[in-house]
C-alpha cells in the first residue's frame, strides 16, 4: 500500500478563516473529518502538506512510493477504485485540478518543498482524466451544503457490520432512516425523528431531556445537546461541543459550545468557539436575494449563490450574550465580539468590539484566554499553537 498524503491546493485560501489554523482535510463534514474519511477508506493512516506555518503541528510523512490526494476531495467510491489502480508516476484530474497522483520519494519531495507545481505534476506525468463528477470542498458554505450527503455517507461508513447500543424507552424514535448509539450514551426523554436522515450519538455523548431533533444529525465523542434544545438536520457536532437552543443545518468542528437559547442556521462553526447566550445569527436577508459573504483572496464580498447562509467562524473566536450576526456574517480567528447592534459582516481576525466598533485583541490576551479554555477541557495550548496564532497574528489585517 502506498504512503498516503492529502495535499492542499489552491482551495486552502478560499476556505479561510476556517483554514487558518488547518490544513484543508481536518475540517469535519458529515461525521468524520475529511483526513478521517480517507483514512476509514484506505485502512491507513495518512499525512499532511499544507501551508509551512502549519506544518509543524501538521507534518509530512515521506516514504518510497506516495500516493498524494487532493485534501479538499471527498471519497466516493468510483473516485476511490481510479484513485487506488493509480500506478507509480500517474496522475487523475479532472479539468485543471488535480485529484490524485502516485510519486516517488524524490518526486514527493520535489514537490513538498515547492519545486514541482501542480501545473509541472500535469505537465511531466502520465495523465488520466476522469470523467466523472469528483466532490470537492471549495468554499466554507459548502460544509453545510453538503454535510447531508456526507452525513449518510459517513454513516454506513462508521456503522457498517455493527450493532447499535440501546437507548431507553423514555425516548420516542421514529422514522425511516437508522439511529446508532455508541457505547455510554445518555439520552432520556428526547424525540428523535429519522424521516429525513440518520442519527449517529458517539461514544459518552447526553442528549440531555426534552431535545427535540430532526436527522441528519451527529454527535461526536463527548459532545452534549442540552436540555429542550430544538435540532434540525442535516447538523453536526464535533467532539466535545455543547449544543443549546435551536439550531439548523450547521457543523461545528471541535470543541465548541452553544450552550444557550437562540438561532444557529446554515453555519460553520470552528473549534474552541464560544457563543453567548442568546446569539442570534441571521440565515436570511430580508429581501430573499442570494447572500454575500466575505472572500480572502479576492479581497471583497462574493455572492454564494444560496438564499440561506449564516455565520463562519474561525477558531478561538467568541460571542457574548445577546449579540446579533447578520447574514452572511464571516468572523476570523481569536476575535471577541459584544454589545448590541448588528457587528459588520466581515470581522477579521484578532477583534474586539462589535457594532459600535473594533480595536485589536491583543495576542497575549488571545493567548491567556486559549490557554483557560482549553484547560477546562483538560488540554494544553501548545507551542506549535502557539506559534500558529502568532502568525496568523502577523499575517492578517487588523481592524481600522
Amino acid at each position: 500500500m502506498a504512503n498516503i498524503i492529502l495535499f492542499d491546493d489552491y482551495r486552502w485560501q478560499y476556505l479561510l478563516p476556517l483554514t487558518f489554523t488547518r490544513p484543508i482535510s481536518e475540517l469535519r463534514i458529515g461525521i468524520l473529518t475529511i483526513k478521517e474519511k480517507w483514512e476509514k477508506h484506505l485502512s491507513t493512516t495518512a499525512s499532511y502538506l499544507t501551508q509551512p506555518y502549519l506544518s509543524k503541528k501538521f507534518p509530512t510523512h515521506i516514504s518510497q512510493d506516495n500516493l498524494l490526494i487532493n485534501s479538499a476531495l471527498l471519497p466516493d467510491k468510483q473516485t476511490l477504485q481510479q484513485i487506488q489502480s493509480l500506478q507509480l508516476g500517474q496522475i487523475l484530474v479532472q479539468g485543471d485540478d488535480v485529484l490524485a497522483v502516485r510519486l516517488s520519494e524524490e518526486d514527493t519531495r520535489r514537490f513538498t518543498i515547492g519545486l514541482t507545481s501542480v501545473k509541472d505534476l500535469i505537465e511531466k506525468h502520465e495523465t488520466s482524466t476522469t470523467k466523472l463528477i469528483a466532490t470537492f470542498i471549495s468554499r466554507p458554505y459548502d460544509i453545510f451544503s453538503l454535510n447531508g450527503i456526507e452525513l449518510e455517507k459517513d454513516f454506513d461508513l462508521v456503522t457498517a457490520g455493527r450493532q447499535t447500543h440501546p437507548y431507553s424507552k423514555t425516548n420516542t424514535v421514529f422514522g425511516k432512516h437508522p439511529i446508532f448509539l455508541e457505547e455510554g450514551v445518555y439520552m432520556e426523554c428526547c424525540i428523535i425523528n429519522t424521516h429525513d436522515g440518520p442519527v449517529y450519538l458517539g461514544r459518552e455523548t447526553q442528549i440531555m431531556e426534552g431535545s427535540i431533533i430532526r436527522g441528519g444529525f451527529a454527535a461526536c465523542e463527548g459532545s452534549i445537546v442540552k436540555m429542550g434544545a430544538k435540532i434540525y438536520g442535516p447538523t453536526t457536532i464535533g467532539p466535545n461541543c455543547r449544543l443549546g437552543g435551536e439550531v439548523n443545518n450547521s457543523v461545528f468542528i471541535a470543541n465548541s459550545n452553544k450552550g444557550h437559547d437562540g438561532f444557529l442556521g446554515n453555519s460553520v462553526i470552528g473549534a474552541w468557539c464560544n457563543l453567548g447566550a442568546d446569539t442570534n445569527t441571521s440565515n436570511l436577508k430580508n429581501n430573499y436575494l442570494p447572500v454575500k459573504i466575505w472572500s480572502y483572496p479576492d479581497h471583497g464580498f462574493r455572492d454564494t449563490g444560496l438564499q440561506f447562509c449564516g455565520l463562519i467562524m474561525g477558531d478561538h473566536s467568541k460571542s457574548g450574550i445577546n449579540t446579533m450576526f447578520n447574514t452572511g456574517t464571516v468572523v476570523g480567528v481569536a476575535t471577541n465580539i459584544f454589545g448590541d447592534g448588528f457587528p459588520r459582516t466581515y470581522i477579521p481576525s484578532f477583534s474586539w468590539g462589535g457594532a459600535a466598533g473594533f480595536i485589536t485583541h491583543q495576542l497575549k490576551k488571545a493567548l491567556d484566554t486559549a490557554k483557560i479554555v482549553m484547560k477546562r477541557r483538560n488540554l494544553e495550548l501548545t507551542q506549535e499553537d502557539i506559534d500558529i496564532l502568532e502568525h496568523i497574528f502577523e499575517l492578517e489585517d487588523k481592524v481600522e
